[in-house]
Parts: C-alpha cells; structure tokens; sequence
C-alpha cells in the first residue's frame, strides 16, 4: 500500500495495488484513530501498521463499511478495538463467513482467519461510530452489499462512501435482492442529498473533491439509467474483463435473461 495521503488535517488515505482498494484513517484525540476498511493484502496491512507506528498513532476502533471480504480485514498488531459495522452486515457476514474467507485466500492469501470477519455490530439506534473523534455519521443503505454504510465526516466534509461513487468502477449491483437498481438510487439520493461534501473517498479508486462528488453521483445515475434501457456498454469505468462481465450480469438480471450455461469440462 502507498504511503498514507492527508485529504484533511484529520483524514488520511491509503491505497493498495490491488483493485486501487482505499483504507481510511481517520484521527482523534490524544493520538487515537479510528480505521476504516483497512486493506487489501497483508503486505499493505503491515505496511498500514508500520506507518500509524511512525506517526505514534493507537488504533481504537475500527469499520467496516460492508460485508465483502476486502472490507472486513484485519491484524493483530491493529489491536483490539472493536471493528464496527451495521447490523445487517454483521448478520451477513457471519452467514458468508465461510465462502468469503475462501475468496479472501484465493486473492490476498495469508490474512489471520480467527480476525477475519469478526464485526461488532453498532449500537441499537446509533446515527454515529461510537468514539472518541470526528463525529462519523453513520448513512445506511442497501446498495451493493445488505448493510452497506458510508460514513460521513461533516466536519471535515468528506463522504467514505464505501464501494460507491468510485471513478474506476460502474456501480456493482447486489443482484440478489429484489430491487437493485432502486436500492442503488436510493443511496445515490441520500448521498446527493447531503449538504457540504467537499472530498469523497470511495472503496476503490481514487479521492474526489466536491465537484468530483458530484460528477460521479450523475455518472452512476447515469449508468443505471443506461442499464435500464439494456445499454450501458460505453460507459469509460469497464476497462477490465471482470467489470465486462458485471455488466453483463446486469444487463441479464435487468432484462429477465437467464444465466448463461457453464461451459463443458
């Protein structure tokens, strides 16, 4: 992972090789910090440990914004904190825990399986992350992942949007609920709706200013709509042969198109 990047005083960034995956820092008092969505490989994680060292910071808590196995990582030497998240997630990930953990070794092997996927579930009725720092307002919804949550730092204007408002990435859809393209817009409207975004940090990509935000908001309404009307194609995002073929599940769950057979051994 390269080095942590400062978008504000109080919010560091990393980013990893792999799927240009974002870890959040976000800084409290007394040097405490809270970590979201710390990633992707070992190698980064020991590198994430090795530079909050150097900068004399202690890891209090941390999140999760959802539950896929690229966002429910950990290390030992992060502490013992605990690794916050949406109910729902947290019930997701203990019913996937087994074939997420699978996915996470065929593509980062070596991460600790006893801290994988070990989420404690926010406080009933909590709207914020509970610690002592930034207030992190906690936005809920359903797109791509049950339990998916942005967190919103107002006071430093920035949106952790999770897997959403990325520039590498068309928005990913959770195809096995009942409405995943209104749940998608759902979440592009509450973020749309939120007043003073100046930076937004997405799940994979790269970090936005306030013009950006917005741009890619429109973008992935944009895509959606495209979607809809069974085209989509163009869109500048799918430069990979996996978001191809994303797209093409879409455009088939969309359509009501069954899934193509497997191919003979």
């Amino acid at each position: 992972m390269a080095r942590l990047v400062e978008v504000t005083g109080s919010v560091l960034v990393g980013t990893s090789d792999f799927c240009s995956t974002t870890t959040t820092v976000v800084l409290g008092a007394d040097d405490t910090c809270l970590v979201v969505d710390p990633a992707v490989t070992p190698d980064d994680l020991d590198a994430l440990v090795a530079e909050l060292a150097e900068r004399g910071l202690r890891v209090v808590a941390g999140f999760s914004t959802h539950p896929h196995w690229d966002h429910v990582l950990w290390s030992r030497a992060l502490g013992t904190g605990p690794r916050f998240a949406t109910a729902a997630a947290v019930r997701a990930m203990a019913a996937e825990r087994r074939r997420a953990l699978g996915l996470a070794e065929r593509s980062a092997p070596g991460h600790d399986p006893d801290l994988f996927g070990r989420l404690t579930p926010l406080p009933d009725g909590a709207a914020t992350v509970p610690w002592d720092g930034p207030v992190a307002e906690v936005i809920e919804h359903r797109a791509h992942a049950p339990g998916h949550a942005a967190l919103y730092l107002r006071s430093e204007g920035i949106l952790l949007a999770g897997d959403m408002c990325s520039d590498v990435e068309i928005p990913l859809l959770d195809l096995d609920v009942a409405d995943p393209v209104g749940d998608y817009r759902h979440a592009l409207g509450l973020f749309a709706a939120l007043n003073g975004v100046e930076y937004v940090v997405p799940g994979h990509g790269s970090v936005g200013d306030g013009a950006e935000f917005r741009r890619r908001v429109a973008a992935d309404r944009h895509y959606l709509d495209e979607l809809e009307a069974g085209r989509g194609s163009d869109d500048a995002r799918l430069t990979d042969d996996w978001l191809v073929r994303d797209h093409r599940a879409h455009l088939r769950h969309v359509s009501g198109s069954p899934e193509p057979p497997e191919p003979a051994s």
